[in-house]
């Protein structure tokens, strides 16, 4: 029997359905990751739930495998995730023909439900569903902080962070099937260990992390700016097999948004963290995201929020429009009164910004050499990474293939060529 799981959302989510899948797999199921090839006898869908957009797109794929149910292609229709945790009892209402959701933790009942049984043994083990040689390790569940437009919280509950070991275990495993790039991910990076022992752990977790033989690069992204941990800063700086890399979501920089948003800092806090983060890795890059459009947002707070990004120069950026969810602080309490054309308005020209400001870093880096690992091949160019770069989300670096370079490998690439987003480069002589 075949098993589709589709995948939605985060990398978070993505880090569940492999673990499903590599359940599935353990009790003799022919198990695949592919939402374009959905025919399998039973389809898996792991919702997410975080903003508007993703809640349609998870809702729209419900609907689309509702349809191949009702034509035959496929038998068995479940729901899983971030949606469905929060929403489970309307979806049961609206879209009965799905034939059983389950929330964002309860989902290990589907293998009994569908008379398997769950292995406790293989709960640190994984079905890698990325490129053999990288992978996501989500070292904690749940959050604490309580910002006011995250339904996160609801869905997820309260801050659990994972037993070390367990995560070292994943990890060693990991590495046993080729993975040599760990992406480091959780709600809150930053937070590890404060639920068990009141101070933060995830430096001590990264250093016993990086100590680990076959790992050649750790990658810690989603790291919250309030009582930021500086000892992170030192492994990173020591840790060659750290990267320099940090993605940091600061949302926003005007005083009265961050005070309405619950994000429990300050601009002048914000700033001075940052300097300091570079002051102590002065070859870091800084990822963020940030937010326009929020409840309340002034065209003053924005001009704020534009002076930041010129000032800061993020080497990498992401943003996106305040959508209102259901049940948060924000809808509750604060009118979305910041109309959607501004939003768009707003959003647009900050990333043009951004992209004036990607441009000029990445023309900095022509003729410089960095170590660069191989995801694939794709036309008539290599495509890979640098280790300021995360998977899917930064530039990348595209090499001719005029010779034969291994997937999965490390390469010295200079670059001869920058665009706004990506790097050209040739390899050298090694």
């Amino acid at each position: 029997m075949r098993v589709d799981v589709i995948t939605l959302g985060c990398s978070k989510n993505l880090v569940d359905s492999e673990k499903l899948l590599k359940q599935f797999e353990a009790e003799g199921y022919t198990v695949r990751h592919d939402p374009n090839q959905i025919d399998a006898d039973i389809v898996v869908i792991n919702t997410c739930g975080f903003i508007g957009d993703a809640q349609e797109e998870s809702i729209e794929m419900i609907l689309s495998c509702c349809e191949l149910k009702k034509q035959g292609v496929i038998k068995g229709l479940y729901v899983m995730g971030c949606l469905s945790q929060n929403f489970g009892k309307e979806l049961q209402v609206e879209i009965p023909e799905v034939d059983k959701y389950y929330g964002k933790f309860n989902w290990t009942n589907l293998l009994q439900d569908l008379r398997g049984k769950w292995h406790t043994e293989l709960e640190n083990r994984r079905f890698i569903t990325t490129p053999s040689h990288y992978a996501y390790l989500k070292i904690s569940e749940g959050c604490d902080r309580r910002c006011s437009y995250c339904a996160i919280p609801l869905m997820t509950g309260g801050y659990r962070s994972r037993n070390q070991e367990d995560i070292i275990d994943e990890a060693k495993y990991l590495i046993s099937q080729g993975v040599k790039e760990i992406q480091l991910i959780a709600q809150d990076l930053t937070y590890y260990g404060v639920d068990k022992s009141g101070v933060s752990t995830i430096a001590d977790l990264t250093k016993r992390l990086s100590d680990l033989d076959g790992l050649e690069w750790i990658r810690l992204h989603y790291g919250y700016p309030n009582d930021f941990p500086m000892d992170l800063l030192q492994v990173m700086r020591e840790r060659d097999n750290v990267c320099n890399y940090m993605d940091l979501a600061l949302q926003h920089i005007s005083n009265p948004v961050l005070e309405r948003m619950h994000r429990n800092i300050t601009a002048e806090q914000t700033r001075d963290l940052l300097a300091k983060i570079r002051q102590e890795v002065p070859d870091i890059h800084l990822r963020t995201t940030l937010m326009v459009g929020f409840p309340g947002e002034t065209e003053d707070d924005y001009a704020q929020l534009v002076d930041f990004v010129k000032d800061m120069r993020f080497e990498r950026m992401g943003a996106f429009a305040y959508s209102e969810v259901e049940g948060t602080y924000s809808a509750r309490h604060f009118k979305d009164d910041v109309d959607e054309e501004t939003k768009q308005l707003r959003l647009s020209k900050l990333m043009r910004i951004q992209q004036n400001i990607a441009a000029d870093i990445n023309q900095n880096k022509t003729g410089k050499v960095f170590k660069t690992i191989i995801d694939r091949i794709e036309g008539d160019y290599y495509v890979g990474r640098t280790e300021f770069d995360s998977p899917d989300v930064d530039p990348e670096m595209l090499i001719k293939a005029d010779r034969e370079l291994s997937i999965g490998d490390f390469y010295d690439v200079r670059v001869t060529d920058a665009m706004d987003f990506d790097l050209y480069g040739v390899v050298e002589n090694n």
